[in-house]
């Protein structure tokens, strides 16, 4: 129960980061040259600039419709994380609204609002939690379609860009395009290189030493497949294991010291659970 205790703590602290690495990208770059986040953000930034309202406040209160959704969709512990993410990047622009201006040029406040925007959101992301808003429905999405968050959220907030650009014009509209792409692409790349590992597929004529000197000298669980050549038609046992990349270049020498003939293939692998990698939890 305590190592239970201690992991929720610390995934939330990493959240509260995120976010508020997410309120810096908006009140540092964004809103400071009328340029738009996207989503329910982006649409609270529009709303301040039509209205005055205060960007934390119009955020906590668009999200209350789609926590509703959500609540019903997806698991309740998902809900409270995103709630505390909710609350936490409402009161994180609230307090950084009186930041310097970082830069005075448009197209690197837009590039540098979508790294840094983008960053946030992965590792709250990365946690198994979200600010809300697009967030959860892009999750969703997620979960029952298999399509990345990032680019459902691209493809949702580039429509939400295009409506405000008849509103504060095409230039303007074209530069919060560049930030929610860059953010897209950082979300994506955040999440992967938190846990990016490498799968590798070897065949050998020594698939037996190769067994044994991955779980003796590697220490990693392996898999025997069975296969068979194409022109030769014979049986053939296929090795294949899941490392960390820093294992890569000293279980490629192994292999090759077994079998100077034997051939390796290295594919990325994200987000892996299990044994030795990550709990499911």
């Amino acid at each position: 129960m305590g190592k239970k205790i201690t992991l929720d703590a610390r995934r939330i602290s990493i959240v509260l980061l995120g976010c508020l690495l997410l309120a810096i990208g908006i009140n540092g770059f964004l809103v400071p040259h009328h340029l738009l986040s996207g989503g329910v953000t982006g649409l609270s930034i529009l709303l301040n600039y039509i209205t005055g309202l205060p960007v934390g406040l119009m955020i906590f209160l668009l999200n209350i419709p789609v926590f509703v959704l959500g609540y019903k969709l997806v698991s309740r512990p998902f809900i409270i994380i995103s709630l505390i993410g909710t609350v936490s990047l409402s009161l994180f622009v609230t307090w950084t609204t009186r930041l310097p201006v970082f830069v005075d040029d448009v197209l690197l406040s837009a590039v540098f609002g979508g790294v840094i925007t983008g960053l946030g959101s992965g590792i709250v992301f990365a946690n198994r939690g979200t600010t809300g808003g697009t967030d959860i429905i892009a999750v969703i999405i997620k979960k029952y379609f298999s399509v990345d968050v990032g680019t459902t959220m691209f493809t949702v907030n580039a429509t939400i860009v295009l409506f405000s650009s008849l509103v504060f014009g095409v230039r303007l509209g074209l530069y919060t395009l560049i930030s929610i792409y860059i953010n897209s692409l950082m979300i994506d790349k955040v999440q992967q290189g938190l846990d990016r590992k490498k799968a590798i597929l070897v065949i050998t004529e020594k698939p037996e030493e190769a067994r044994q000197a991955i779980i003796n000298q590697i220490k990693r669980g392996v898999t025997l497949l069975e296969g068979q050549g194409g022109y030769t038609q014979e049986s053939k046992k296929i090795v294949f294991c899941l490392v960390t990349p820093f294992q890569l270049a000293k279980i490629r020498e192994i292999l090759l010291d077994i079998d100077e003939g034997a051939f390796i293939t290295v594919l990325d692998a994200a987000e892996v659970v299990g044994k030795g990698f990550k709990n499911r939890d």
